[in-house]
């Protein structure tokens, strides 16, 4: 049994990643890891870069396609989806955020990992206020893959 049926924490092995090359551009990341009827991001992305056999199928990045917009983000109701960008010894991470306050651009915030620990500094570069607000932070890229969340200090 894996760790999300039993935890509801997703691991990197259980996720399709994207290469090295993608990071370098920025591209969605899609934790989504249960087959259930769910299907908004293939229909909020421009780029046609989201794909799914099915409506109970797991949704599919064509990292070619994939901008890094972060359109999928704003619509996923199960805040599954992430856009990173590592540019040198920096990440770039756009996160979905439900909580109030908001943080404010250069406002200092500690990044946490999958189960809500926190795993390092970051730093606010872009808050885009929505239904589903997105966070953009910049972190360590020794962290990219695993800074899913913020705690607001």
């Amino acid at each position: 049994m894996k760790r999300w049926e039993t935890e509801g924490i997703a691991e990197l092995a259980d996720l399709n990643l994207p290469e090295e090359e993608h990071l370098k551009k920025g591209v969605a990341i899609i934790e989504c890891i249960q087959e259930i009827p769910c299907n908004p991001c293939v229909d909020a992305c421009p780029f046609n870069a989201i794909s799914m056999e099915n409506i109970n199928a797991l949704p599919i990045v064509d990292y070619e396609k994939c901008v890094g917009c972060g359109k999928c983000i704003e619509v996923c109701p199960g805040l599954a989806i992430f856009v990173v960008k590592i540019i040198n010894e920096k990440a770039i991470i756009m996160l979905p955020y439900e909580f109030l306050p908001l943080p404010k651009e250069g406002q200092k915030v500690k990044a946490l990992d999958r189960e809500g620990k926190e795993i390092c500094d970051a730093v606010v570069k872009k808050v885009r206020e929505g239904k589903t607000n997105v966070i953009t932070i910049e972190l360590p890229a020794e962290h990219a893959m695993n800074a899913r969340n913020i705690r607001v200090r």
